[in-house]
């Protein structure tokens, strides 16, 4: 039998191993793919450390998956082999429970999780996905630079676009790491007025480089006052993990305006009266379906939005993890399989 690669965790909080493997054979409406890259994300500590619930172990982390189809289980219908694919934390839906009969498929009833989580994912040479999964990737997008657009990507421009906000609106990019510097990006892309909100100066010059008109050093002022003076925000991408930093900001918004919370940083806490005052909001995001990849892919290419990275082979996955839960990192780590 034929042989991959692959960077498991075989118990929670244990060190990644390489492991060789028998390649696996797709089941009814599975695809094998062969891995390109694999961007290494924050959320993959929840493999590693066996935070989501009902982990099984071993486990092959990875939700950042550029690749292409090497093989079509049963059932699979309108994808050939050779197509370049990608495959983000959306593991897939059924079609036909009542979530996605009412146009939410990424809270299937029936195939629930995440991939990394509730399936191996992309650290290794091969892997399987549902074929509901898959997102097109253009032919001459770079693997290593588009795998982070997978979910830091996705996550930043999907919730932007439901953000509420026009061309021409007050929007602040809350952070200029992993996520924030791809929604600076984006946000300007989109025609939107964008503001970078950071902790001291040192990211200044990189945010107006990437397409920042504004910036805001939420060390040494008040960041919500600063919002105001600027008119207050439509919207504010709140990437950062610290709740007392993303609650600094809230009252920055606008009429109307949308705090957009796609940071995990549990408990947060809110002035009710300021939000009923400007009939503002507070709202979670998930990052999205295949079919919102492929609008992040598509958008990506049309405008040259690329992820910065640091690059890693895929035998050094520990290494790579290492170096991104340390946040020292500029700006995603990405695994460079073939």
């Amino acid at each position: 039998m034929a042989k991959m690669r692959a960077m498991a965790v075989p118990e929670a909080g244990a060190r990644l191993q390489l492991q060789e493997r028998e390649i696996p054979s797709p089941d009814r409406h599975e695809v094998l793919i062969r891995v390109q890259a694999c961007g290494v994300c924050h959320s993959d500590t929840l493999t590693v450390g066996g935070y989501a619930p009902g982990m099984r172990y071993p486990r092959v982390p990875g939700h950042e998956v550029i690749g292409r189809l090497e093989a079509l289980g049963p059932d699979v219908d309108g994808w050939q082999v050779g197509t370049r694919v990608g495959v983000g934390w959306f593991p897939g839906s059924c079609g036909y429970c009542s979530q996605c009969r009412h146009g939410d498929a990424f809270a299937c009833e029936n195939i629930q999780g995440a991939t990394g989580i509730s399936r191996d994912g992309g650290y290794a040479t091969h892997m399987l996905a549902h074929v509901t999964a898959l997102a097109r990737v253009p032919p001459d997008l770079d693997a290593v630079e588009s795998a982070p657009l997978l979910c830091a990507g996705i996550t930043t421009y999907n919730a932007l676009r439901n953000s509420g906000a026009g061309a021409g609106d007050l929007v602040a990019i809350h952070g200029v790491g992993g996520l924030g510097h791809l929604g600076i990006q984006f946000a300007a892309r989109l025609g939107l007025r964008v503001v970078a909100i950071n902790r001291g100066r040192d990211k200044e010059e990189l945010a107006r480089s990437l397409g920042a008109q504004e910036y805001i050093d939420a060390q040494s002022s008040d960041p919500a006052a600063a919002l105001q003076r600027l008119g207050g925000a439509k919207a504010i991408l709140a990437t950062v993990t610290d709740a007392a930093a993303m609650q600094a900001v809230v009252g920055g918004l606008g009429t109307n305006g949308t705090l957009m919370v796609i940071g995990a940083v549990g408990a947060l806490t809110v002035d009710s009266l300021d939000l009923l005052r400007k009939r503002a909001a507070v709202k979670g995001w998930y990052s999205g379906t295949s079919a919102d990849s492929e609008d992040t892919l598509l958008f990506s290419h049309r405008h040259r939005i690329r992820s910065m990275n640091e690059i890693y082979a895929l035998e050094q996955a520990q290494a790579a993890y290492d170096r991104m839960v340390s946040g020292k990192a500029r700006f995603r780590v990405v695994l460079k399989v073939e």
